[in-house]
């Protein structure tokens, strides 16, 4: 008997070990193997079939050890392997990585899955009530907390109790709780317990739906009649959460469970309270901040007879172990973060998760006040289902939208700060009514560069092709591609000059000059800068949901489906730089932004107002904007991609090649191109040396392939790898990484 096995390696093969006799009958598809692998090296595999094809090689080597005694991996997961694998061209193996937490796929044996034990204690049964007085003497205090045990456990109806709770009692001290346990009076043993929340008590029913969601409700059903796939286009602050929620319902009375995406931790964080309070510990929460011995045990969870009926994650939850999938949500389904960059494999979680609903039989409901292009040209031409949403919950008027031009306000030295006066007049009236405001600029950071004034010298990373952004907190100069980072040069390297000047703004520098112009009140920023530990997202959003911030600084993460009842002004600053770009997608993504981050202002309370604040006010993205008119935003958009051969007219796959050596990269991306021309002719563009053409000392060029729809991935993959095959047989470019992203962003 054999069994092909899935490594955790960059490898796109299965391989093939024997098994031994002993465990024949207790192996299957699905379950985690001890492998060798080299010379010295063992791995955590999956098996993916079980078989008697001998492999016409000799010296098969036999499966070293059995970890599992029931499958880890469904059938409808390595389905979805196969699936990411061959769409995005990515190895399986890396796909495997992905989807298994670290802990359940450990290279070294000895780093694995810990369980969470807590310590209980018991008073020692041999002992009687007297006995026990005569053991604690006359240590008073020993004798009371042995007497507040005996009394929990006999309430509690039980015979031990953890330290944790112990640690509560009024008659508790580590001293007298030694003391009880050298004498013997208490035993203390191990407990394996659940690291995660195992009581919490649904608060009330879901919210009753006004007329429009409960139209948009009944139309969703009557799509999923005949549609697997359905978009909800529902305005900002439309009440798309409470849909959601009654159609969770629904899913959970039919025994189904239901995938709900969102495309940033900030988000779970403040849609995970609103969830618990109707369904309780039926939720489950899944990311990249809960460690790894948390995602291991909430996928066990997942494979047991009590799985969580309910996830919300981020993307990294489209690889648990679903028993009943039902239904997927995918909220804010336009978001960038949905797309993985690196490492491989480079998926969309949108995309795959629509697959994954598929395999399962599933419904998959897309939601968005501004949909991608793509998504809503699938709803348009009838591939998904379409159910639109016009009215803001409870009549609330869509905010005010302003323009200001930054530029000319300069130029009559209208604009001495880095607001114009209009805005900062907002904030001072909302603050002065008690309410709120929340400033956007997408740029971390305090400047995007420094630059001497004497001589023009700007600093650039060592490792990157791309300057230095300053961060004035830290007093340094960051990286923003490599992480690399540096100390600030008191003087010019170049001239020798005290001449270096920040140039540009971020949010750090947003934030300082915020707390200058409004002194009293409280600033803070949400950015990756400031929200790397854990609990950070939760700790500024809770703050700012309980007004105990006033005034929230933060890049493009705020503008994604947070919800805030107190926000009345809206400000966005440098909105020139969405735009500029020199991608296609460029007025897209400005737009989403510019509309997403406008609906946060005036939810639930009055009318807000926004303030723009550009350089190029006629620009017509910002008249769409204005006008909250993202119908005819998507025929500008759809005109031009049918013009310049873009989505969703054709795909597009991004080859990218790397070395050390430039001219490497550059002789190897050149033979490539040559290479696909013969089969894809003029569908192959380039190689481009990318704006960002080095990064972590790797030099980059690039192929982009513009394929019509109607042809076969099949084919494509086919020629993709034969052509890597052919390029790899030729030894000066064999060690040169080469990598495809499919569908890129």
């Amino acid at each position: 008997m054999y069994a092909d096995v899935i490594l955790p390696l960059p490898l796109s093969d299965r391989f093939t070990y024997a098994i031994p006799a002993e465990m024949v009958n207790k192996i299957g598809e699905g379950f985690r193997v001890v492998v060798p692998f080299g010379s010295r090296k063992y791995y955590t595999g999956i098996i993916t079939r079980i078989h008697r094809e001998a492999p016409g090689i000799t010296g098969i080597r036999e499966i070293h050890s059995l970890i599992d005694s029931h499958p880890v991996v469904n059938e409808q997961q390595l389905t979805l392997w196969e699936w990411i694998s061959f769409y995005y061209l990515a190895p399986l193996g890396d796909v495997y990585k992905a989807a298994l937490p670290s802990s359940m796929k450990p290279e070294d044996l000895l780093r694995k899955f810990t369980p969470h034990t807590e310590i209980f204690l018991q008073i020692n049964p041999s002992l009687d009530q007297q006995t026990m007085i005569r053991m604690a003497g006359r240590a008073k205090k020993q004798q009371a907390l042995a007497d507040e045990i005996g009394s929990y456990l006999t309430a509690n109806h039980t015979g031990s109790v953890s330290k944790k709770v112990v640690s509560g009692f009024s008659s508790y001290s580590a001293s007298v709780l030694n003391g009880l346990l050298q004498k013997e009076i208490l035993t203390a043993f191990p407990v394996e317990t659940s690291r995660l929340e195992t009581i919490i008590t649904p608060t009330h029913e879901p919210f009753p739906l006004n007329d429009h969601q409960h139209q948009a409700l009944t139309g969703i059903r009557e799509s999923f009649d005949n549609k697997e796939t359905v978009l909800l286009h529902g305005v900002t602050s439309s009440g798309k959460t409470e849909i959601y929620i009654h159609l969770i319902q629904q899913y959970l009375a039919e025994g189904k469970q239901t995938l709900y995406l969102l495309p940033e931790i900030a988000l779970t964080t403040q849609h995970t309270e609103r969830l618990k309070a109707v369904f309780g510990n039926r939720l489950g929460i899944y990311h990249s901040r809960i460690n790894d011995n948390e995602r291991a045990e909430i996928w066990q969870k997942m494979l047991s007879d009590q799985p969580y009926e309910i996830i919300m994650g981020v993307r990294s939850s489209l690889f648990l172990p679903y028993q009943h999938l039902g239904l997927v949500i995918v909220d804010e389904e336009h978001e960038a973060s949905y797309k993985q960059q690196d490492p491989a494999p480079r998926y969309h979680a949108r995309d795959t998760a629509i697959m994954l609903a598929r395999f399962f039989g599933a419904k998959t409901l897309l939601g968005s006040a501004t949909p991608s292009v793509e998504t809503y040209y699938n709803a348009q031409t009838g591939k998904y289902g379409l159910v639109t949403l016009t009215a803001r919950y409870n009549g609330l008027k869509m905010p005010v939208i302003r323009l200001e031009n930054s530029r000319e306000l300069r130029r009559k030295k209208k604009m001495k700060t880095l607001l114009a006066p209009a805005l900062i007049e907002q904030i001072g009236a909302a603050l002065e009514n008690g309410e709120q405001a929340i400033l956007f600029r997408n740029r971390r950071g305090f400047a995007p560069l420094i630059e001497c004034k004497q001589c023009g010298w700007v600093p650039k990373c060592r490792r990157c092709d791309v300057s230095l952004t300053y961060h004035k907190k830290s007093s340094k100069l960051v990286c923003h591609y490599c992480n690399s980072s540096y100390r600030l040069p008191a003087e010019c390297p170049s001239c020798h000059e005290k001449s270096l000047v920040p140039l540009g703004l971020g949010t750090e520098q947003l934030e300082e000059e915020v707390s200058h112009l409004f002194p009293g009140s409280v600033v803070a920023r949400m950015d990756m800068d400031s929200t790397r530990s854990k609990d950070a997202y939760e700790q500024i959003i809770t703050g700012f949901q309980e007004k105990r911030i006033q005034i929230l600084v933060g890049t493009q993460m705020l503008s994604k489906g947070l919800d805030f009842d107190n926000v009345r002004v809206v400000g966005i600053i440098s909105a020139d730089s969405l735009l500029n770009y020199p991608d296609f997608r460029s007025h897209e993504r400005g737009f989403q932004l510019m509309t997403q981050a406008a609906g946060r202002a005036g939810r639930k309370n009055r009318q807000g107002t926004v303030i723009i604040q550009c350089t190029d006010p006629g620009q017509p993205v910002f008249a769409y904007v204005r006008n909250n008119d993202y119908e005819a935003f998507f025929r500008a958009q759809l005109s031009e991609r049918k013009l310049f051969h873009y989505p969703p007219f054709y795909r597009l796959i991004r080859i990218v090649l790397k070395h050390k050596q430039e001219q490497k990269a550059e002789a190897a991306a050149a033979s490539l191109a040559g290479m696909l021309r013969e089969s894809l002719y003029e569908r192959t563009l380039g190689p481009n040396k990318p704006i960002v053409s080095r990064i972590q000392l790797y030099h980059i060029r690039e192929i982009l392939l513009k394929l019509e729809n109607g042809l076969s991935p099949q084919r494509v993959r086919d020629i993709l790898k034969k052509t890597e095959v052919r390029l790899r047989s030729f030894p000066e470019w064999k060690y040169v990484t080469l990598y495809y992203d499919v569908d890129p962003l």
